[in-house]
């Protein structure tokens, strides 16, 4: 594998010679997100593997194109699990592309992202380098900011080769409790819920319905769920896999699907449309034509971004646009990794 590794090294540093762009393909799952791909397509699905996986640190390696349902499966034979349950898309996800795409899970305001769980990483950048950043525990932290870059950053700061994250134990219980409630009062419950020492892991709001699940000891579990209004679900956890999947029908159709991350307090707004909240109502999804623009402000007014996650027109920006100081910013580490802007160009933003 280490000659694939050179072989991948090699490509860049002669493409930057030629002049020619590159773009970075894994599973090719994740195609429909961002501004449409430009460059030469690099495959990087063949560059897989665990490298290295140890239950008793809670640490597994593997490279990059390492398809997630090999490393869930892996994980599972020792009763753990990657906390930030990102999508598998019917077996096509890789390591590397969902942290550059940064797809969490319904848990991730309580068991964090897979930006979180990153110990370090292997990185080809511009200049056809093979670098290390951070390492295989927590309090390695020499580069572990760079790490947590390529976080969303789409492939655009360099070809990721290998990863090192930490695991967490699976819950020993979880059940779902379900009940009728509208939108404004899922949102003050969620809220109110999410403040108390129970073992929440995730809550969603969809078709007038408030979906909680709990997960951990089976005591803690029990106790909460005979405490909290609801009727247990029964095959709860196909909901949430169906809803991490992206496979509810909610999400079926081709109107255009937009992704709001703002605070969970925020009110409910565009009442008439079809939403789905999740997170606890820090993460809310919307169907249907709008202008960017006014959905950008609705945004900005609860305190965070919207961005075009699916559908609509991909050749303008699908992001939410930022401030003058943050493109400079996103400029210079694009500088700093990539002076030649060889990786994705434009995949994040045109002028990126």
């Amino acid at each position: 594998m280490q000659d694939l590794t050179s072989q991948l090294t090699e490509r860049v540093r002669q493409a930057r010679a030629d002049g020619r762009r590159l773009n970075l393909v894994g599973g090719n799952s994740k195609a429909f997100m961002g501004r449409a791909a430009e460059g030469e397509p690099v495959e990087l699905a063949c560059h897989r593997g665990i490298v290295s996986y140890q239950p008793v640190e809670l640490v597994l390696t593997a490279r990059a194109g390492t398809p997630l349902a090999e490393i869930d499966a892996a994980l599972a034979e020792h009763g753990q699990m990657l906390a930030c349950e990102p999508p598998l898309f019917d077996g096509r996800a890789t390591l590397g592309g969902t942290l550059a795409c940064h797809l969490s899970g319904p848990g991730r305001p309580w068991c964090g992202s897979i930006r979180d769980q990153v110990l370090g990483l292997k990185l080809i950048n511009g200049r056809g380098e093979l670098l290390r950043f951070g390492g295989q525990v927590m309090k390695n932290v020499a580069g572990y900011d760079v790490s947590r870059l390529q976080a969303g950053a789409m492939g655009t700061l360099g070809v990721i080769t290998e990863l090192s994250l930490k695991v967490m134990p699976r819950p020993a219980l979880s059940l779902t409790l379900v009940r009728e409630l509208g939108a404004a009062e899922a949102i003050a419950e969620m809220n109110r819920l999410a403040g108390q020492p129970r073992p929440l892991t995730a809550a969603c709001w969809l078709d007038n319905r408030l979906y909680l699940r709990l997960s951990g000891a089976a005591g803690a579990v029990q106790g909460a769920a005979r405490q909290w209004p609801g009727e247990v679900l029964e095959q709860g956890d196909d909901f949430w896999h169906d809803l991490c999947e992206q496979r509810l029908a909610f999400f079926a159709g081709d109107e255009p699907l937009w992704r709001f991350s703002v605070r969970s307090t925020t009110a409910h707004a565009l009442p008439e449309a079809a939403w789905l909240l999740d997170w606890g109502g820090s993460q809310r999804w919307l169907r249907g034509d709008f202008d960017q623009a006014g959905l950008e402000a609705l945004a900005e007014v609860a305190g965070g971004q919207v961005a075009l996650y699916r559908g609509g027109d991909r050749s303008g920006e699908v992001l939410h646009r930022l401030p003058a100081p943050m493109q400079a910013l996103q400029r210079r580490l694009k500088a700093a990794l990539d002076p030649d802007g060889l990786f994705n160009p434009g995949r994040l933003y045109r002028w990126l």
